[in-house]
């Protein structure tokens, strides 16, 4: 393709720019070749002239069509380079608040220097389990494709978090491994993914300080191994240390701040345990005074010290080894204070006593003269003596911060193997995830040592990176088998061996530090005289011979030589260290022990990785001096070494990229600074991951996603069968270069810029059709309005004439008679005004003129005393200055003289005490005394000359002060008769003046009495008709006020309803939040009585089975059989092995989990029981006002309310119970160390195993209590009532209680449900594979119902057969149903033979894979029977057996007494009778081996509820309260264990849902209460229990019923879930109306449907079977309705997250689909007559989001509309919209800041949620109506299919 092509006339181009870095321009012609000059035309409305470079003749970059603007993935532009990237990052960030971008395998990251609320845990979950492509860049998005690869591919992986200070690595670093903590869990209940982000704020204050770029940067790299068992959850961590900057210890710069620790010690200084360590303000201390800025905005560092001391306790790290690192660091700060004094040149000494080098001693526990010795001297060791020299006072101030630098760094590291030990974990580590947090790129004005190993660090991550995207590159283009041509890119290796090969700059810098008298100097000239002239990448500076420079990949750094050799030596004296070696402070030894051992701080095994077990190894007896030798490594050999051990690392993994970006170096939120940014891409690789891209095949395509999107460029003749051909016949005639594109297997590739030229292309068909459109309708509508317009006018005019023709003859008319009036009535009121203008104005100046004298007489008298009274006050304020400013001048002077004396006689003092001072003192002291004894003499004459001219000027003063004062009083005398005189003066002026306004007042009140005369007489002639006019206005207004009054009553009326009906609702609400708060809490309760009931069984096994080797089970069981009584070892097979071998471990995790569990579990239940208590004396105190309002429901809310107490009341008793349990195992754990403890037969063991006992042996006496109070009860009321109730509310609350009370311990282990839950989620995705052969098979399922049903019923007559008929009937119908299957395809294919004949062939295929199936479930079935055998033997040995044929209800064992119950043959009464021995047969049968398919299809809904309601009926008959009790407790149990082994089957939860609703209707129909019997009939009300009330079982079956509906619920989301996304967003349901968009390397998910991807007809098909199946079970139609709106609810809420997370779906065709979709399921709600269920309103955010799509989004009137519409939508929701809002076509447009601005401003107010996402997994409260049964109970009969024949109908 020729430039001439795509540089044309209003092309877009890029130009360089000083300021903005890249300028946008247009091109004002076409370009031709051989032009010099380029017209351009700038967006500012410039024009330029922009010149090439002769040289090259480059033109200047395209730009990328606005469409591909804003993309997600950088690769994903059809022109990639440097500008594209740059205004891409910019639009995303400014514009669309968006931070996180792909670029290929990159994930770059823009600091916004703002909290946004996008990594909560609902963020988390949306992005679980998402393909990498599916949803929005993230550092979550990377995480989970991290997570994902190691369990898919088997493979480690690490994630390397690089960038500037400030740019934002360690927040990164720290979200990944969240992210890691909450999908993944951990493999134990030892919370070990808590303990590894606790381990964040720890390494935060000992390793991050404040800089100049960042309040938090991390001045220390760090690589953290998170550690995974086989099934992927997290057992340990590791962290590897690099090269901590231990400079910043001893010296910051301006605005810096030393590490957080010391200023979070220095804010707590005040609290009684630091007391000890003397501290003050962190300004009174050298080491954190120096930055000058010790306090950072808006951190409370006394609050971060509590928040790390509570991170080192959740480490495991002990109060007493916290106080000792505290002690360490205070003596740091003292150490820093310690000054030195010189003596001379050569030597120096601390002052004895020396405040700060004691404390540091008292604090370090050692000698205070030996360490002020080695303080100030040095050993050196020759070969023959050793010497103690003494050292400078220079050297000994370096001596004393090299000191505590190190005594810092080897904090620093053992902190970090500490964390380590506690991260570390015991079981195998099978995979790890590793995340690099290390510095990025770094060049400042002075660059050192510390710079040049961070940049050599990168230079090697740099070549890591470049090869593995070279290497991902190469193997796209192999697996689409396309020529692969070698791409050419940077090698920085040249680089790399500049720095560390043989004679290298780090080879040459440990030489020159071996070196006897090696400098800085020294090593800078080997530098110049190696590499100068003879490496192109090493320079040396025009104007300095201690600098030299290194070309690095990024840029050139001229690094200053001073401090080189000082910091790599990193030289600290020997006898200080052996100094603190002899501390009796016992952890300040420990900090050195690795001196005496060769290993480096952040040493590894030779495998490249730092193994978890951090377990200390004996030291090893090596030859002497050899850990000297090792000793003397120098930092950068060290750190070379880690490097490389890094690096292996990292390649022996798969790396994820995530580059972090500083946006500006002011830390103003979403400011972008382009000259930044472009340095820091550069640095970090994002622009050579673009380079290496864009000289390959950058775009890339599917076949499918190719013809979508360029289907308006093909001829209808060229559209073919196979797109494959189809793409290829059209792309060859587009474009003619074959070179820029390549067909691949599955996609094409093409060259940089050819998706923009065929995007141009399209654009152009597009408008020109649209063109052809326009000018066609246009004339139309023109054309027509036209002739319509012209014959209105014509009649308009016609009228019109003639209307003003009249009017015209009549304006003339008045215009005349209205002149004559004006003329006149002008006259009247110009003259009347003129004359009371006149009046008022004489008035008026009369007045003003007097006050204005007035005003004036008195500012002239104000300003006179004004200057008096200020002239006598200066003066009195100049003479009390002076007084004061001598006082303090002559105080001053004392205090100076005194302290020079003071510090004069301590130098004389001194001196005297010098011996050589002494004689230098006596040369010439004669001489000196004759001098001194002149000078005494000169002294005294002078002072005799002063005294006389003293004693004259004193004379001379005395007789002035006399004559002032003589004037001053006559002044004074003088003053007071002006005084007088300026009175009498104004005395008289007021007397003159009140006699003036007298005379005019006598003069003004005879006018106005004359005047008043003349008017008396007009007012009483107005005064009667004023009075008759009133009169009439008063009768109207009486009216009127009559008609207001009505008319307010009718409105108060109205008001009150109003209110009435708010407060109703509001108190509907409130009861619905109560009642949502009571089903959540309900759930709760049942999970732990769940977990209550396994934890049992696994204990007891524990105590009985001796041997942990018999715990060894068969591997083929799945992980499904949890719930029976080897739950825990079926669930850990894989295990086992490894537990075998060590059995004294095997019960740790066990036991620990445990005793962390009921630590946790306590705390969240008493908070959970304050919150409750507080709600409900809150509500019950609304329930007290509001009880007049609600008189129509008084006893549903009482009972609810005495419910939820008595809820409350047994949560309490829990709470004290496990309380003691606590406090018991606290007492026997803190005995010994935790493995020894949770051995068998450790205190803790034992004390659990009694707790244990204690609990059984506690419930069965609380049993026999129960028993004997009831008893007592009954026979009391048998003496008193003819009728029995059942039994005391107490006595059967005690009951209720004793079924709860098993989820005491059940608290403890609340955890392992969340096992289950992961090893489910692990089945969904092999459910998944299996779900696309669901969808083809549904539609066959739906034809096979009725034939499902005629074999249902045949079984049923089947099993009444004998078995040798059974067999021969089956038989016979198999053969009628196969011959009538046959026929029916026969005449269906009689037309086609091939297609009957491919019918029968895979008919045939069925057949042999039936075959097959029926062959493994043999297998399988033989296997169970085998290990159902063992089982049993272990069952009968343990003795568990007894305890499973007992039911929970059966509480006495006795035998009851019979009752004989006569009974008619004929007339049944509707019950049913069993004996009591067959209970557990009856619920067996009729619960626990019930197939619900078979019930619904062929018997009445509910029947096992009539069933088991006449039982109870029977019993209630015989007054038998044991039996009643014992069956409905039975059936309770045992539907909770069907739900248990069959809880993710829909139907069988819906059947239970169903009969479970019956049982508790029926027991309420029949219970004998009016408000419930009005719809029976006189024969069911016969049928009423009689003596029994069963009021307290109905309120346990309501909260069964609560719970089965949730799980049903559950169920339903899990089975959804799926779907949703994909049918809802991604499939296109109307086809042709989204277009596709280029994708980049991050493959996005296709709008396009492929095959076995869910469509919304699937949804469809899965609804109808949900109403269905729950139609057939007989469920009650408005529990249908409720679970419909849950149904829907859950479609919303996962629509519009998966919305706001995908910038691909915000566009305005997806709204269409979405509006069509939704309209879809709306119709759905139509024909299934559920429009009245709530479901349409909770779709109402998702139809409002689409609207918001497809609304025009421009002007303010938009605005106000989008706000008016968008209702259910939160402010955070709106904006999200707006901001990820992306155009599919050129047509659209994109929105813009200021609107968003706009609609931000009118929603501010607003008062909704900030959370962005929707709760999906919320669950609406449910109600159960009353729908009682029209079926009499006496015409019910029993099938025989049902197993029942022990029962007899009575």
């Amino acid at each position: 393709m020729a430039a001439s092509e795509l540089y044309t006339k209003f092309a877009r181009v890029w130009i360089p720019d000083p300021e903005e870095v890249w300028k946008s321009a247009e091109l004002l012609k076409d370009y031709k070749p051989g032009d010099k000059v380029l017209l351009l035309h700038l967006e500012d409305g410039k024009d330029l002239e922009y010149r090439l470079d002769p040289k090259t003749e480059e033109l200047p970059h395209l730009r990328n069509p606005d469409i591909l603007v804003g993309e997600n993935d950088l690769t994903a532009l059809s022109y990639l380079h440097e500008p594209a990237v740059l205004h891409n990052l910019r639009v995303r960030f400014i514009d669309s608040k968006l931070i996180y971008t792909y670029c290929g395998i990159v994930l770059v990251a823009i600091n916004p220097y703002e909290q946004l609320p996008i990594y909560g845990e609902d963020i988390i979950n949306a992005y679980s389990g998402q393909n990498m492509g599916d949803m929005d860049p993230h550092i979550f998005a990377v995480a989970e494709e991290a997570y994902k690869q190691m369990a898919r591919d088997e493979r480690n992986q690490s994630i390397i978090v690089s960038g500037e200070s400030g740019a934002g690595k360690t927040v990164s670093a720290k979200y990944a491994m969240r992210y890691f903590a909450t999908v993944s869990g951990s493999a134990s209940e030892a919370n070990v993914e808590e303990k590894v982000l606790a381990s964040n704020p720890i390494m935060e204050s000992i390793g991050n300080a404040k800089t100049t770029r960042n309040d938090n940067s991390s001045r220390f790299g760090k690589y953290i191994e998170i550690g995974f068992d086989k099934r992927y959850r997290i057992i340990g961590a590791n962290m590897r240390t690099y090269l901590l900057e231990k400079s910043r210890v001893v010296f910051q710069a301006e605005e810096e701040r030393n590490y957080h620790i010391f200023y979070q010690l220095c804010a707590s200084a005040k609290l009684p345990e630091f007391k000890m360590l003397r501290l003050g303000d962190a300004n009174n201390f050298h080491y954190t005074k120096q930055g000058g800025s010790p306090v950072i905005e808006g951190v409370d560092d006394a609050t971060e010290m509590a928040q790390t001391r509570q991170a080192c306790t959740l480490l495991g790290i002990s109060e007493s080894y916290q106080m000792g690192i505290f002690r360490i660091l205070a003596g740091i700060l003292h150490l820093g204070n310690v000054g030195f004094t010189s003596r001379d040149s050569d030597s120096c000494t601390i002052p004895p006593k020396h405040e700060p080098l004691s404390i540091f001693c008292d604090l370090m526990a050692v000698d205070f003269e030996e360490m002020c010795h080695w303080l100030c001297h040095r050993k050196l060791a020759t070969a023959t003596e050793t010497y103690i020299k003494p050292i400078s006072k220079l050297q000994a101030t370096n001596a004393r911060d090299a000191l505590a630098k190190h005594i810092y760094a080897k904090l620093f590291n053992w902190i970090v193997d500490h964390v380590n030990q506690v991260l570390h974990s015991a079981v195998k580590q099978h995979s790890f995830i590793g995340v690099l947090d290390i510095y990025g790129f770094e060049t400042f004005e002075i660059n050192s040592f510390e710079q040049f190993c961070i940049n050599y660090a990168n230079e090697k991550l740099q070549q890591q990176f470049n090869m593995h995207v070279f290497k991902l590159e190469q193997e796209e283009y192999m697996k689409e088998q396309i020529p692969w041509t070698l791409i050419d890119f940077y090698d920085n290796q040249p680089c790399i061996n500049l720095i560390e090969s043989k004679l290298g700059i780090l080879d040459l810098l440990d030489e020159e530090c071996r070196m006897p008298k090696g400098t800085d100097d020294t090593w800078a000239q080997k530098l110049y005289n190696t590499h100068l002239n003879k490496c192109a990448l090493f320079e040396k500076p025009r104007l300095s011979n201690k600098a030299f420079i290194i070309q690095h990949f990024a840029d050139k750094v001229e690094y200053q030589c001073e401090g080189f050799l000082e910091k790599n030596k990193d030289t600290v004296f020997e006898e200080q260290i052996k100094v603190l070696k002899s501390s009796k402070f016992k952890m300040l030894p420990e900090l050195f022990q690795d001196d005496e051992k060769a290993i480096s701080p952040s040493s590894a095994t030779s495998s490249g990785r730092t193994p978890l077990s951090r377990t200390p190894a004996k030291p090893t007896k090596g030859r002497p001096g050899q850990a000297a030798k090792e000793h003397k490594k120098t930092v950068g050999h060290q750190f070379r070494n880690s490097l490389h051990l890094l690096m292996e690392t990292l390649n022996a993994t798969t790396p994820h990229y995530v580059r972090c970006i500083k946006p500006n170096d002011f830390k103003f939120p979403f400011t972008f600074d382009e000259k930044r940014a472009v340095q820091q891409l550069r640095a970090c690789g994002v622009l050579e991951t673009i380079r290496i891209s864009a000289a390959g095949f950058p775009s890339r395509w599917t076949y499918q996603e190719f013809f979508s999107r360029y289907r308006v460029l093909m001829k209808q003749k060229d559209v073919l069968s196979e797109r494959k051909q189809t793409c290829k016949n059209v792309l060859e005639k587009l474009i003619l270069d074959k070179d820029k594109y390549q067909f691949g297997k599955t996609k094409i590739f093409f060259r940089a810029g050819q998706v923009a030229y065929l995007e141009k292309l399209r654009a152009d068909k597009l408008r020109a059709a649209c063109i052809r459109i326009q000018k066609t309708i246009r004339g139309w509508l023109l054309r027509k309005k036209y002739l319509r317009m012209r014959k209105a006018a014509i009649t308009v005019q016609r009228y019109a004439r003639g209307h003003q023709a009249r009017c015209y003859a009549k304006f003339l008319r008045r215009t005349k008679a209205a002149t004559i009036i004006q003329k006149y009535w002008r006259m009247y009121v110009i003259r009347r005004r003129y004359k009371i203008r006149r009046t008022a104005t004489i008035v008026l100046q009369s007045y003003l003129r007097g006050y204005l004298a007035r005003n004036r007489y008195r500012k002239i008298l104000r300003e006179h005393k004004a200057v008096i009274i200020q002239k006598w006050v200066r003066g009195w304020l100049a003479r009390t200055y002076y007084k004061r400013s001598m006082h303090a001048i002559i105080y001053l002077q004392c205090c100076f003289r005194r302290m020079m004396a003071k510090r004069e006689l301590k130098k004389l003092k001194i001196e005297a005490r010098s011996v050589e001072r002494y004689k230098k003192l006596h040369i010439g002291m004669e001489n000196k005394i004759m001098q001194l004894q002149r000078k005494v003499d000169e002294q005294n004459k002078d002072y005799k000359c002063l005294m006389e001219k003293l004693t004259n000027l004193e004379g001379i003063y005395n007789s002035e002060t006399e004559k002032l004062r003589s004037d001053l009083e006559r002044l004074h005398l003088s003053e007071e008769e002006a005084k007088i005189a300026t009175g009498r003066v104004l005395s008289l002026q007021e007397e003159i003046a009140k006699l003036r306004k007298d005379l005019e007042q006598t003069q003004c009140e005879k006018k106005s009495i004359e005047e008043c005369a003349d008017r008396y007489k007009q007012e009483t002639e107005q005064l009667v008709s004023n009075l008759k006019e009133e009169n009439t206005l008063l009768k109207q207004e009486k009216e009127a006020l009559n008609h207001l009054i009505v008319e307010q009553a009718k409105e108060m009326t109205e008001t009150m309803e109003k209110k009435l009906i708010e407060e109703t609702k509001q108190l509907e609400l409130d009861l619905n939040d109560e009642r949502l708060r009571y089903q959540n809490l309900l759930n709760e309760f049942s999970r732990l009585e769940e977990r209550y009931d396994d934890l049992k069984e696994e204990m007891t096994l524990m105590v009985n089975v001796p041997k942990p080797g018999h715990r060894r089970t068969d591997s083929t069981h799945s992980s499904n059989e949890s719930e029976c009584t080897f739950s825990s070892e079926i669930a850990e097979t894989e295990d086992i092995p490894s537990r075998t071998e060590e059995p004294s471990e095997k019960k740790v995790p066990l036991d620990m989990s445990l005793f962390l569990k009921l630590q946790k579990r306590v705390t969240e239940l008493e908070q959970e029981k304050q919150v409750m208590q507080d709600e409900l004396d809150h509500k019950e105190e609304q329930v007290l006002r509001s009880k007049a309002k609600e008189e129509e429901r008084p006893q549903i809310r009482g009972a609810e309310l005495e419910y939820e107490s008595l809820k409350r009341q047994e949560l309490e008793s829990e709470n004290k119970k496990l309380k003691n349990e606590l406090n018991e195992l606290r007492k026997a754990l803190s005995e010994k160390s935790a493995p020894e403890v949770t051995a068998p037969g450790a205190p803790a063991y034992r004390v659990l195993m009694e707790q244990l006992t204690s609990v059984s042996e506690e419930l069965d006496v609380r049993k026999e209590e129960v028993l004997i109070l009831r008893s007592q009860l009954m026979s009391q009321k048998e003496a008193i009532q003819p009728k029995n109730t059942m039994t005391d509310s107490t006595i059967l609350l005690e009951d209720v209680q004793k079924m709860k009370d098993k989820g005491e311990i059940a608290q403890a282990y609340i955890g392992l449900k969340e096992t289950n839950r992961l090893l489910e989620s692990q089945l969904q995705s092999q459910k998944r594979s299996h779900e696309n052969e669901a969808e083809a098979l549904r539609g066959e399922i739906q034809s096979l119902k009725e034939e499902n049903n005629r074999q249902q019923q045949l079984l049923a007559q089947n099993l009444q057969l004998p078995p040798e008929a059974r067999i021969e009937a089956s038989l016979q119908h198999e053969i009628t149903r196969l011959t009538n299957e046959n026929l029916y395809f026969e005449e269906l294919y009689a037309d086609d033979p091939k297609k009957y004949q491919s019918y029968r062939i895979s008919l045939y295929k069925r057949m042999i894979d039936l075959m097959e199936q029926l062959e493994k479930q043999d297998k399988t079935v033989r296997k169970l029977k085998k290990q159902l055998k063992v089982f049993a033997k272990k069952i009968g040995e343990l003795e568990v057996g007894q305890m499973e044929n007992i039911s929970p209800g059966q509480i006495i064992d006795e035998p009851i007494r019979p009752v004989n119950i006569p009974r008619k043959e004929k007339d049944f009464q509707g019950m049913l009778e069993y004996k009591k021995e067959d209970e557990q047969k009856l619920v067996k049968n009729l619960i626990l081996e019930l197939k619900p398919r078979g019930v619904a299809v062929n018997l009445i809904p509910g029947l096992p509820a009539y069933i088991l309601f006449m039982c109870v009926r029977h019993a209630d008959y015989l007054n038998d309260d044991q039996k009643v009790r014992s069956l409905l407790t039975s059936t309770i149990n045992s539907i909770k264990k069907v739900l248990k082994k069959r809880g993710d089957d829909f139907e069988t939860v819906s059947f239970w849902l169903s009969n479970t609703c019956r049982f508790l209707h029926c027991l309420k129909q029949y219970s004998g209460e009016e408000g419930f019997m009005k719809h029976n009939t006189s024969r069911q009300n016969e049928h009423c229990l009689t003596n029994f009330d069963l009021a307290e079982y109905r309120q346990v079956l309501s909260d069964l019923a609560i719970q089965i509906y949730q799980q049903l619920v559950r169920v339903l989301e899990n089975i959804l879930q799926p779907m949703i996304v994909s049918g809802m967003l991604e499939h296109e349901t109307i086809q042709g109306v989204s277009g596709v968009k280029p994708t980049g390397l991050r493959k996005r998910t296709s709008s396009i449907a492929d095959e076995g991807t869910y469509t919304l007809d699937s949804i469809l098909r899965q609804l109808n079977s949900f109403h269905s199946v729950m139609c057939q079970h007989g469920m009650d139609p408005e529990l249908i309705k409720q679970v419909v709106k849950q149904m829907f609810y859950i479609v919303g809420a996962v629509t519009l997250n998966n919305l706001l997370l995908r910038k691909d779906m915000c566009s305005w065709s997806k709204g269409m689909q979405i509006r069509y979709n939704v309209s879809q399921l709306e119709e759905w709600l139509r024909d299934k007559n559920l429009m009245n269920s709530g479901a349409k309103e909770t779709l109402e955010p998702l139809i409002q989001a689409a609207q918001l799509l497809q609304v025009k989004k421009k002007t303010d009137d938009d605005a106000e509309a989008i706000c008016s519409m968008c209702n259910a939508l939160t402010t955070a929701q709106i904006v999200k919209v707006l901001n990820l809002y992306t155009p599919v076509n050129e047509f659209e447009e994109r929105v813009s800041v200021s609107f968003i601005r706009t609609i931000q401003m009118r929603l501010r107010d607003r008062k909704d949620s900030p959370q962005l996402l929707m709760d999906a997994k919320h669950i609406f409260p449910v109600t159960f109506p009353f729908n009682p049964s029209s079926l009499a109970l006496e015409t019910i009969q029993i099938p025989a299919s049902l197993g029942l024949g022990f029962i007899s109908r009575v």
